[in-house]
């Protein structure tokens, strides 16, 4: 049993899961029995108690309808909060309907350069001739301000960042002599507010022909600082394996900056109308990989696939893990990490004591690593040559009594139609003095 998290908005689910839904399919599950799905509004709170009551009814009806058998949660982006928001406040009910939860492109400690631009210019979740048919960049902004669930998104302030998300702005300062000069300002998370503050005093959205304030709201700030805490405190329960699956090898904002030297901000009102540069690091190109690895959970596996924050959940690499941990393949010798079935075909050992005391062990060792076939030109393969390594150690006994020494030569041969051949050779002698 599958249950897919998807965001909804207006009434219409956000078809992310689609290409995932046939391949699954695919693999013997059938929607409305086997495989359901459940959709949340992204703009509301993770912890949102409608939503929470709505995922725990949803749990209940498939586990009833399932004859009892347990459910397998695949979530994600914001889905991964919404579920471990929940795992907190219903550690109960999470156990009793739900056997694995696997995690997709989860911030787990944030978006932090994401998000900041969200809230000083807003977002756009589609690019090109495409925003014709889609809210505005705009809108969307003066809706997003007054999301808890955006706020949720900034960057965790207790997390260990190995580099301080900063929002930077070069700034035009003039002294009591009128002599003006430029500088780059640098505020971490904590200290970001207070710019947010300023930035949005004047914020405003026309309505019906009167102007509503919509600054920088501290409210939400305080709610979403609490699901903060819930979220460092939650747990899984022993009897649910967890999973994570984080994307890698785009560049992912994560620091921001506004203005340049040559053109510096007077005003911090004017944010909101300037175009954001970003420092970035690797991730999926929204979610900091370091954010989504960091779930603080007792996971079963992590693994890294190279691939954006949405097109992941279309990734072939992504559906054989799926399918993997779903056991719909029973394979038992694929490995998720690095996308490959390690075959043994060969094991030999043999030992033996010679006449002269000494002791000799000799392993032989082949398997077949079988992947995509990474090698476009086969005239190219057959002019390769293995790759050959060999190490060599030895130790001698403290008191000289014993002497051992070991040698292994490991051979890997140039991939021919998806398949690597890998030797091992070793050889250990031990002699008593």
């Amino acid at each position: 049993m599958v249950v897919l998290f998807s965001q909804v908005i207006g009434g219409d689910c956000v078809h992310y899961f689609h290409d995932m839904i046939v391949e699954m399919l695919k693999w013997g599950y059938q929607e409305g029995t086997t495989l359901f799905g459940f959709g949340y509004d992204f703009r509301q709170s993770n912890r949102f108690q409608g939503t929470m009551e709505g995922l725990a009814a949803k749990l209940e009806s498939v586990y009833t309808a399932s004859g009892g058998r347990k459910i397998t949660i695949i979530s994600h982006s914001m889905g991964g909060l919404l579920v471990k928001c929940f795992m907190g406040l219903h550690s109960d009910i999470f156990e009793k309907y739900v056997k694995n939860w696997i995690a997709i492109a989860a911030p787990f400690r944030g978006a932090p350069g994401y998000i900041t631009s969200t809230l000083l210019n807003g977002a756009s979740f589609v690019e090109g001739w495409k925003q014709n048919f889609f809210i505005s960049k705009w809108s969307m902004h003066q809706m997003l301000i007054e999301c808890p669930s955006i706020y949720e998104l900034m960057a965790c302030l207790d997390f260990p960042w190995e580099h301080i998300p900063l929002l930077e702005i070069w700034r035009k300062m003039s002294d009591s002599d009128g002599n003006s000069t430029t500088m780059l300002e640098s505020y971490p998370p904590i200290e970001a507010v207070s710019i947010f503050m300023e930035a949005l005093s004047s914020n405003k959205v026309n309505y019906d022909g009167t102007d509503i304030s919509l600054p920088f709201n501290l409210e939400v700030l305080k709610w979403a600082n609490e699901t903060r805490k819930l979220l460092s405190c939650a747990k899984v329960p022993n009897r649910v394996k967890f999973y994570n699956i984080y994307g890698t090898n785009n560049e992912t904002p994560h620091s921001v900056c506004y203005g340049s030297e040559d053109a510096p901000v007077s005003d911090l009102q004017q944010l909101p109308a300037l175009m954001a540069k970003y420092i970035n690091v690797d991730g999926d190109g929204t979610v900091p990989m370091e954010s989504a690895k960091a779930d603080g959970l007792q996971a079963e596996a992590r693994v890294g696939v190279p691939g954006d924050h949405r097109g992941i959940l279309c990734d072939r690499h992504v559906f054989r893990i799926l399918k993997h941990w779903l056991m719909a393949d029973h394979d038992p010798y694929y490995n998720p990490v690095n996308d490959f079935v390690v075959l043994p075909t060969l094991f030999e050992i043999e030992s033996h004591k010679a006449s002269s005391g000494l002791q000799v062990t000799s392993v032989k060792e082949d398997w077949e690593i079988i992947g995509e076939n990474q090698e476009q030109e086969q005239d190219s393969v057959a002019e390769k040559k293995p790759l050959v390594g060999s190490i060599s150690v030895s130790r001698v006994g403290g008191d000289k009594s014993l002497q051992e020494e070991a040698r292994a030569t490991i051979t890997v041969h140039p991939q021919r139609n998806g398949k690597k051949h890998v030797g091992l050779k070793g050889m250990s002698i031990s002699a008593g003095a």
